[in-house]
């Protein structure tokens, strides 16, 4: 059973049929992103990680934008208070923050681009498994275009998903393109009219959540992940070796044989939260 609903200041966080939906929620200002938001997508993550009723989750935007990038309202010291030294400590990237906890989401992440994408408006995205989006939706990597540089741990991310030529196209250009290019280079999966998107990504949502077994979509979601890394397919291997010998033996796995000979949907009752521990060697990075 879940928790009570928990309330944030820039987000809205509902659970449904297995399914958490997450909202990007400041429409006055088009989502844009603060600190405040950063913390409170953090929180929503661990939410989701912790809660073994939500087995799929979905990320979306409040009104007419899905995040119009960083709150500017700062002005010019939106991005920082003053030039840096030598001995000025490295103030993490909230943005990066963001995507590294989607990253390690145990939970499949469906992005559904209801709108404006700027900025960390994309960059947030690319982590997640899924992304589709409605036709109205436009995406720019402005970056360049403010004087700073691209963020989110995007350097990483983009080019593994829509390869070099696109991602240098984007970021040293900075311009706002349409959701047709971002489904023609890869950057979404699909499009969709504005008022079915959200219809189309809970579709997607309870295919992950009705038919398989949460524990092996959690130990699925790392392996592919953190593999994009690996210097070898022996890494793969190892790990998936071990995954594969901790769920052989799982109540799961005799489950879903079980189902398949009676011809009935499978119920599966191993838990996320009890997690087993396959991969000993992958351990958080420091900054």
């Amino acid at each position: 059973m879940s928790s009570p609903t928990p309330t944030f200041e820039t987000i809205l966080y509902s659970v449904e049929d297995h399914i958490a939906t997450i909202t990007l929620h400041r429409p006055e200002r088009m989502n844009a992103w603060t600190l405040q938001m950063c913390n409170d997508l953090r929180a929503a993550f661990d939410l989701t990680d912790r809660d073994d009723d939500v087995r799929a989750v979905i990320v979306t935007g409040s009104g007419r934008a899905f995040c119009a990038g960083a709150d500017l309202s700062g002005g010019s010291q939106t991005f920082g208070a003053a030039k840096p030294d030598k001995d000025t400590p490295v103030r993490r990237d909230t943005a990066g923050l963001v995507t590294l906890r989607i990253f390690d989401s145990l939970k499949p992440v469906i992005g559904a681009i209801n709108g404006a994408a700027v900025g960390v408006g994309v960059t947030m995205i690319l982590p997640m498994d899924v992304r589709i989006a409605s036709t109205e939706a436009r995406f720019g990597l402005v970056f360049n275009r403010r004087g700073i540089i691209m963020e989110g741990a995007s350097s990483f991310f983009l080019p593994r998903l829509v390869g070099m030529p696109a991602t240098l196209d984007w970021i040293y250009s900075g311009r706002v393109f349409p959701a047709s290019e971002a489904l023609e280079k890869g950057l979404v999966s699909a499009l969709h009219p504005p008022e079915s998107l959200m219809d189309a990504a809970r579709a997607l949502a309870h295919e992950y959540a009705d038919n398989t077994a949460p524990v092996s979509s959690a130990l699925t979601r790392q392996l592919c992940w953190r593999m994009l890394g690996a210097s070898h397919p022996m890494e793969a291997h190892r790990a998936e070796s071990r995954a594969l010998m901790a769920r052989g033996g799982s109540e799961d796995a005799v489950e879903g044989v079980k189902s398949f000979f009676e011809k009935r949907p499978a119920n599966f009752t191993d838990r996320v939260s009890s997690l087993p521990d396959v991969f000993p060697d992958w351990v958080d990075p420091e900054f």
